[in-house]
């Protein structure tokens, strides 16, 4: 008998297999049937009833994500203590019993008339659709998992929102999505105003540059007789000179933040000296010109980036830049007198192509994009290391020793920039630079200023932008002087390479 009952038993099961078939094919008879009699104004309310349940499902599910962050933030994993899930787990938990809200039931319960969970029917409205294959198992998000019918309901609802909130965006993509994407010619701007590009290991920029100067004042040779009237000759002096350098500025990349740099310039000046008094006559000018070139001061940097841009912070990168004295130092250079007939017209005999200092400077930029406007501003301090001479006269035949300290500059400015394609772009932008009074010291002595020794420079400055390919940019600039002390314009052009 045994052995018989375990022989018919799988029998037994066999045979309830086509008659579950049968059961269920006659429910899905009767039930397209009862659609097929429904009005076209019923089955339109039906799905809107649908819709409503869908957004409330939706509503639910987006209150349980926040507070299983919550719980995991507060309390360790959510569900700590509940019962097993079970396939009516969410409709016969109570309210509280993990601290989460109570699941809605499946649409397919919230319908009249709809068969019960797991039946494949298709969607809560019970209008027959093919069902899903089997490796199709991507969702659509929490919207798609509330429509559909199929999901077990044991299965905590929270796991799936809470491992990837919002249908399938990660905390990476996140992050990556916020940091706004700049085009080539933002790119451009960020390059020449800002920093280097930290995604680029190594970047050639070659520019030349002109700078010119302008400069007249006021010459007397003669004495003052009493104290109001002037006897003697009343000149006026006119310098004229030109700059121009030609640099190669090559940056390498260390990491996606930080980057050096190393700047070799080579300066070439040509000055033109003016003045009347050939002859005894005041009206008669003398002109003489001189002409120098060499190395510049060379100068090398690190930058470092602080903050990367996103949509709520700027972009800020510190520098700290170091320039040694590498060019032709202005001190002891002794001035002649050119043409013997015109004793006003005295020239140097060569022309500086450096500062004779060592300086280092400490820079703060800041950049924030607005597509199409770029916005950026920076802020320096430069630190001049005082230098002993062993003569600083400008009188042939004389030598005189000292120690000189050139004040510190301060430096800011800021301006905007704007994309007008995905390839050019222009900017305007305005920069200050303060210089205080220098110091000299003889040996032995106490620190003395110089007359006249403290500027203030102030530039404005229009830049224009083109982007030829992934690799090289056209970078123009004119910079116009709005103080004695800054130069009358400014004209250059440079050309990125980006490896």
């Amino acid at each position: 008998m045994k052995m018989m009952s375990r022989t018919a038993a799988p029998h037994v099961t066999l045979a309830a297999i086509p008659a579950a078939v049968l059961l269920f094919a006659l429910s899905q008879s009767a039930h397209a049937q009862a659609l097929q009699s429904q009005s076209v104004e019923d089955r339109l309310n039906t799905l809107m009833r649908v819709v409503d349940e869908q957004q409330r499902q939706i509503q639910s599910l987006e209150r349980q994500v926040t507070n299983l962050e919550m719980a995991q933030r507060g309390r360790g994993m959510p569900g700590a203590g509940a019962p097993d899930a079970g396939p009516d787990a969410a409709v016969a938990e109570q309210p509280g019993a993990d601290g989460l809200p109570v699941p809605l039931p499946p649409l397919a319960q919230a319908l009249p008339g709809a068969t019960a969970p797991g039946a494949l029917t298709g969607t809560a409205t019970g209008v027959p659709v093919n069902p899903p294959s089997p490796d199709a198992g991507t969702t659509n998000g929490a919207t798609g998992t509330a429509a559909s019918s199929g999901p077990q309901q044991g299965a905590p609802v929270g796991v799936n929102a809470g491992a990837n909130p919002g249908g399938g965006t990660t905390v990476g993509e996140t992050q990556k999505s916020a940091e706004p994407s700049r085009t080539q010619a933002e790119e451009a701007v960020v390059q020449r105003e800002h920093a280097p590009l930290f995604d680029h290991k190594l970047t050639l920029d070659w520019g030349i540059s002109d700078s010119y100067y302008d400069r007249r004042q006021l010459q007397l040779s003669g004495f003052l007789a009493l104290d109001a009237i002037f006897l003697g000759n009343i000149n006026l002096g006119q310098t004229k000179s030109h700059q121009i350098t030609a640099d190669l500025d090559t940056r390498y990349g260390l990491t996606d933040r930080m980057s050096v740099d190393v700047d070799v310039p080579y300066v070439y000046r040509h000055s033109t000296f003016i003045v009347g008094g050939a002859g005894g006559s005041a009206s008669t000018l003398t002109d003489a010109s001189v002409n120098s070139n060499a190395i510049g001061d060379v100068n090398f940097g690190i930058y470092y980036q602080f903050l990367k841009e996103t949509n709520n912070i700027p972009d800020v990168v510190g520098s700290l830049r170091v320039k040694t004295a590498t060019g032709t130092s202005p001190f002891g250079i002794k001035v002649q007198q050119i043409t013997p007939d015109n004793t006003n017209l005295v020239a140097p005999s060569k022309l500086p192509t450096g500062t004779g200092f060592w300086n280092v400077t400490a820079g703060l930029s800041v950049l924030k994009t607005y597509d199409p406007v770029v916005l950026f501003g920076s802020f320096s301090y430069t630190y001049n290391i005082s230098r002993s001479f062993s003569d600083i006269s400008s009188v042939i035949g004389q030598t005189e020793p000292a120690e000189v300290k050139l004040g510190d500059i301060i430096q800011f400015g800021g301006g905007v920039a704007l994309a007008f394609s995905d390839k050019d772009s222009a900017s305007i932008s305005y920069t200050m630079a303060i210089e205080p009074q220098s110091k000299t010291k003889s040996p032995g002595g106490t620190w003395t200023g110089v007359p006249g020794s403290q500027t203030t420079a102030s530039v404005l400055n229009f830049g224009l932008n083109h982007v030829v390919n992934k690799h090289l940019t056209i970078n123009g600039a004119v910079s116009v002087g709005l103080t004695p002390d800054a130069p009358n314009f400014v004209v250059g052009v440079r050309f990125p390479y980006t490896f």
